[in-house]
């Protein structure tokens, strides 16, 4: 099964499930949010946002496909772009932190690990960009595998994907991901060819054996969602 995992655009940004589509809770402050869902006019508001985020900031979304079927998604962006989320107990988040305001998988692939490798690919994403980490709220009441039921990723969930609890909760714990321990082995494995072949295109003698790699894979290993 072929999967493949690219940025959030304008393109594809109608990929979403129709609810995160025309979701603002993060978007907007709540009075806002409330405004453009009642004038009909938050898939536009959101469509406004993905845009300034892309020209502003830079990636804000991945976007997961199977056998070029539409598998899930992970939305993420800096505090200062998603206003919504001072209607959470546990703000603000860390600022040398990312927020992962949402990661869903399609009903019909959960249980095979695709919401790990969301986090993962989001995790690489803004390691490249120099950022430490990433945090959430998690929502208490779901179940693990119960991704995109809510507004926000089942506690479960992020647990089993490597976070760790910060700030609890009842209902809205905030979680943090570090992201020098985010990505697996086999993140570092590909790393290591990479290096190895461009040795090899700048004429460099390269190992008879590649770099061992070091880290740990993302621990402890959670529900497969």
């Amino acid at each position: 099964m072929a999967r493949r995992v690219v940025g959030l655009t304008l393109d594809n940004l109608d990929d979403l499930t129709t609810r995160c589509r025309s979701c603002v809770l993060w978007e907007l402050d709540p009075m806002s949010g409330r405004r453009a869902q009642d004038r009909g006019a938050a898939a536009a508001e959101k469509e406004a946002w993905v845009s300034a985020a892309l020209l502003e900031w830079g990636s804000c979304g991945r976007v997961l496909y199977l056998d070029g079927e539409v598998a899930g998604h992970a939305l993420y962006a800096p505090p200062a772009y998603l206003p919504g989320e001072t209607r959470f107990p546990t703000a603000p988040v860390a600022p040398d932190a990312v927020l992962l305001t949402a990661v869903d998988v399609r009903p019909a692939y959960r249980g095979g690990g695709l919401g790990r490798v969301l986090v993962q690919s989001v995790a690489k994403d803004l390691t490249r960009r120099g950022i430490r980490a990433v945090e959430a709220y998690g929502d208490a009441r779901l179940g693990a595998e119960q991704l995109a039921d809510s507004c926000t990723p089942p506690v479960g969930f992020l647990l089993g994907v490597g976070f760790k609890t910060v700030r609890p909760h009842p209902r809205y714990p905030r979680l943090r991901l570090d992201l020098r321990t985010a990505l697996s082995w086999r993140e570092d494995v590909e790393g290591a060819l990479e290096r190895l072949l461009g040795s090899v295109h700048r004429g460099r003698p390269v190992p008879v054996r590649a770099p061992r790699s070091t880290s740990r894979p993302l621990s402890p290993r959670g529900p497969a969602v």
